[in-house]
């Protein structure tokens, strides 16, 4: 027997429960991994409330990605064997101290990457990297647009834009998080609670708006962020924070603008593209160019307290939860 955290029902937090569940061998190409840290995302809040988009279905296991050490191996697993650190995004069951994972979804992990940074920052990175690097392509100094920029996405977005030499406009609804934005690199700080962001981008742009905006607030932006975009640029949506999009008309799309939806699911569908983007991602970290902020490591049986703190929107930077 092992802990996890298990959903029997949808609803708030109050509903994760902490038990005993039992964990058997693994079977043809599975793979049993006795985790060391678990990545708490707003994919998981999905998956809480039966959110219509989540697919995940109680009683289950929440939590969409970890890392930890590989215990055993099923028939037929070859990219893994027993010893390795390995870590998989986007697969859910992610909340327990020792679960059964699709060798598919695993890729090892190199040494000299921590678990905590690793757990913190393993499917946002995959995220970061694809919208950066897959979905428009950029010339030195050019403006992107970056809402929640303090959160634990914006902010390895930040240092990755940088590291690319672009220029960061990032959206915050504080102080405090405009200079932790700030500190990763982002060139512009918008405090959204005070001040039209698309007014001004207008402003710090000079007319020229953003070769990309990444909206992953919703409901609250998105128009909004429609009009940041220059001709040939790109507005992606890779989260609702706020709440489901609004209708968008085919006139709401900007004149030569492209719009799409981001999802990690992208990248972790094809093995070629999963490995490549993994392999950027573990090179940056290892590099330092993105240091992982973690504001709250806490243990497993607080997976009910974690979801609160993501949920007040009060947090920047990663929650981890520690079996």
């Amino acid at each position: 027997m092992t802990k996890a955290i298990r959903l029997h029902a949808f609803g708030g937090p109050e509903v994760l429960v902490y038990e005993d569940v039992d964990v058997p061998a693994p079977g043809p190409g599975e793979v049993r991994l006795d985790q060391t840290a678990a990545g708490v995302n707003y994919l998981d809040i999905y998956h809480r409330t039966g959110n219509h988009f989540a697919n995940l279905v109680p009683p289950a296991t929440p939590g969409v990605e970890a890392v930890g050490i590989v215990g055993a191996v099923g028939a037929g697993v070859t990219n893994v064997k027993p010893g390795d650190k390995a870590a998989y995004p986007l697969t859910a069951g992610g909340y327990a101290a020792a679960r059964l994972v699709p060798a598919s979804a695993l890729m090892r992990v190199p040494d000299g990457i921590d678990d905590r940074d690793l757990a913190a920052s393993y499917m946002k990175g995959l995220t970061v990297g694809h919208m950066l690097n897959d979905l428009t392509t950029f010339a030195p100094g050019d403006f992107i647009l970056w809402h929640a920029a303090a959160g634990g996405v914006g902010l390895i977005a930040c240092q990755w834009a940088k590291h690319l030499g672009l220029t960061v406009i990032g959206t915050v609804s504080s102080d405090e998080k405009a200079a932790r934005a700030k500190a990763a690199g982002c060139d512009h700080v918008i405090l959204y609670s005070k001040e039209n962001f698309a007014d001004r981008v207008r402003e710090i742009t000079d007319g020229k708006l953003c070769q990309a905006v990444y909206d992953g607030v919703g409901a609250d932006t998105w128009l909004d962020s429609l009009k940041c975009v220059r001709a040939y640029g790109v507005c992606a949506s890779f989260g609702l924070a706020s709440g489901p999009l609004p209708p968008l008309g085919f006139a709401d799309i900007p004149a030569e603008g492209f719009v799409t939806r981001a999802s990690v699911a992208a990248v972790v569908r094809d093995r070629p593209t999963y490995e490549k983007g993994a392999a950027t991602f573990f090179d940056v970290l290892k590099k330092g160019i993105i240091t992982p902020h973690i504001e709250h490591a806490l243990p497993l049986a607080e997976a009910a307290e974690a979801h609160r703190l993501l949920e007040s929107r009060k947090t920047t930077g990663s929650l981890v939860l520690l079996p």
